[in-house]
């Protein structure tokens, strides 16, 4: 009985800091037993006076969770590639990244095939990640894909959408990219630019569509090695956002088609 009694008192269980709650205490259960188990048992016994006001439960903790914690890393990874902090050609650990930000491996690795999935990095088994080498030839093969899908649709959606708050809403965006270029980020320019073609397409009413072109704007925008771009070369790149919008809201097809097919020339720079 004296063994039994040790393997189930109160130094058989772990401590439960108190800011946890009130929690059953399970220590004197018996009847006869003595010690804090009991006096907790006696205070809680139907009929009795309270000793006063039970203390307040402790808010849970709230941790985030295990999605939301892998796409902030997948945007840090994204901000990561497309400022060239992440070499081309460089395998990176998804231990050693996690160290970086400061998490563990598993949210890096899982973004990590996301990219891989969009072509940013490649899996290299037993080792990690290399970041993908894009030439100029992938990046112009891109351009000119993105343009047969999306010249078509610009000159479709010319006067085709009655709706003038639409359009202000794409006006909008724009102008985010004419800030972003004007300050010269680059980062910020490219999430932008992003953002007003996967807006523009999404107008068409074809979710797959904006689905591809958001995904070829990803695959686009790896740095391929060359120099990188100079404000004036973004901003003029934005301001082909704003003439597109203003095109498209006055019912200017073949203007609107021009301004797309320049805007999307494979031999033009992609940021």
């Amino acid at each position: 009985m004296e063994q039994a009694t040790a393997d189930h008192g109160p130094a058989a269980r772990p401590r439960v800091p108190a800011q946890a709650g009130p929690v059953a205490d399970r220590s004197g259960t018996g009847p006869g037993r003595t010690g804090p188990g009991a006096d907790r048992q006696e205070r809680a016994a139907p009929g009795t006076a309270a000793a006063g006001p039970r203390p307040e439960a402790a808010p849970p903790v709230v941790r985030p969770r295990r999605h939301s914690v892998r796409a902030q890393i997948l945007a840090a990874l994204r901000q990561s590639l497309l400022a060239g902090e992440l070499t081309p050609g460089q395998v990176y650990s998804a231990p050693a990244l996690g160290a970086r930000f400061g998490v563990s491996a598993t949210p890096v690795r899982e973004a990590m095939q996301q990219l891989a999935g969009e072509g940013a990095v490649e899996v290299v088994p037993n080792r990690g990640f290399r970041v993908a080498e894009h030439s100029v030839r992938d990046l112009a093969e891109v351009a000119e894909v993105r343009a047969m899908l999306e010249i078509p649709a610009v000159v479709r959606l010319a006067g085709a959408v009655p709706c003038p708050e639409r359009w202000e809403a794409l006006r909008a965006l724009a102008a985010d990219g004419v800030a972003a270029a004007a300050r010269g980020d680059r980062v910020g320019y490219a999430e932008a630019d992003r953002a007003f073609h996967h807006a523009l397409m999404t107008l068409t009413g074809n979710r797959r569509l904006a689905a591809v072109v958001d995904d070829l704007l990803r695959r686009a925008r790896r740095p391929a090695g060359g120099p990188r771009p100079r404000p004036a070369d973004l901003q003029a790149d934005a301001a082909q956002h704003e003439a597109l919008v203003d095109a498209l809201a006055a019912g200017e097809a073949d203007r609107a088609a021009g301004l797309a097919r320049d805007h999307l020339s494979p031999a033009r720079h992609r940021f």
